[in-house]
């Protein structure tokens, strides 16, 4: 009998441990020290909620625009210089008259073509007009001095363009035609040191950051050019580095509208926006709209708060 009951005892003592083995190993899956949600078989971890993170720095991006336009044609285009991509309105290959844009261009190249030749002063201060000024006569000498037409020849053929388009009678440089998406790459072609070579690239950018004048101070044929995308942009873009500008903008009687181009460029991207519209809205809605394209680009907007994920409860 004996060992009957020596064997039974430890039976029970098996069972009675493995009963409480259960609840500690329960305990120990459900968190050390029950949460007290839900109690015994509704405790969850304390797991910390993700710290939140530093926001990027707010730089231009691809994204929705909304203008409630008025006028025959508008149109822009993004560049996202470290990737080459070009995003902006469905109709970004359409074309619009240069006007004084192109002077960035027509600046650039005879500095290209002047290489290691010392620039006299007198070429020094037609550029230093052409661009700060968007002075007609001074965009006019430079464009002759490097052959006229071959100028946008080479334009064309150095950026490689796809929708521009020669003035045929004369070649004048104002009427080329360029779209929203040309007009970015010739951005970038200045922006890299395609356009004015190596020597004098960071020249033609530093005096397309030195554009001066408002809407106010546009003449017939120079002044006003400091407006448009410049003054859409935040203050925290303006600070990671120059924003170099260079818009077009002529009132045609032609067709009675105004022809408004705007082109910046930074490191980072070039952004362009161009316009027709009727006379009586004046030059200054067509700076305003410039501006409007530029302010709805910047990613993150302003002011957008950083949403933090936040860790759901769960069961076990």
């Amino acid at each position: 009998m004996r060992p009957r009951v020596t064997m039974v005892l430890a039976i029970v003592a098996v069972l009675i441990g493995g009963v409480m083995l259960v609840p500690a190993a329960y305990a120990r899956l459900s968190g050390d020290g029950l949460s007290g949600i839900g109690g015994i078989g509704g405790g969850v971890a304390n797991v910390p909620a993700p710290a939140p993170t530093t926001p990027p720095p707010p730089t231009l991006a691809a994204g929705p625009v909304a203008v409630n336009f008025n006028g025959a044609f508008f149109s822009w285009a993004l560049m996202d210089r470290e990737s080459g991509t070009i995003s902006g309105a469905k109709n970004m290959a359409s074309t619009n008259s240069t006007e004084s844009m192109i002077k960035a261009w027509i600046v650039s190249d005879y500095l290209r073509q002047l290489g290691d030749k010392p620039l006299s002063a007198k070429r020094k201060q037609e550029i230093v007009t052409a661009i700060r000024d968007s002075n007609d006569k001074s965009a006019e000498s430079l464009y002759n001095a490097g052959g006229r037409r071959p100028v946008l020849d080479r334009l064309i053929k150095l950026c490689k363009l796809t929708d521009t388009k020669i003035e045929p009678t004369r070649a004048k440089w104002a009427y080329t035609q360029m779209s929203p998406r040309d007009a970015v790459r010739m951005g970038d072609c200045i922006g890299d040191g395609t356009a004015a070579g190596p020597k004098w690239t960071k020249f033609v950018l530093s005096e397309m950051t030195k554009v001066r004048g408002g809407v106010k101070d546009q003449q017939t044929t120079q002044g006003g050019g400091r407006w448009g995308i410049i003054d859409g942009l935040p203050d925290e873009i303006k600070a990671q580095g120059p924003v170099s500008i260079k818009n077009g903008f002529t009132m045609l009687w032609a067709d009675v509208q105004w022809h408004v181009n705007c082109l910046a460029v930074t490191d980072k991207w070039t952004l362009a926006v161009m316009l027709r519209y009727p006379q009586k809205s004046g030059l200054d809605y067509g700076a305003k709209v410039c501006a409007s394209v530029a302010t709805q680009l910047v990613t993150p907007q302003p002011g957008a708060a950083l949403k933090v994920p936040q860790q759901p409860i769960g069961k076990l």
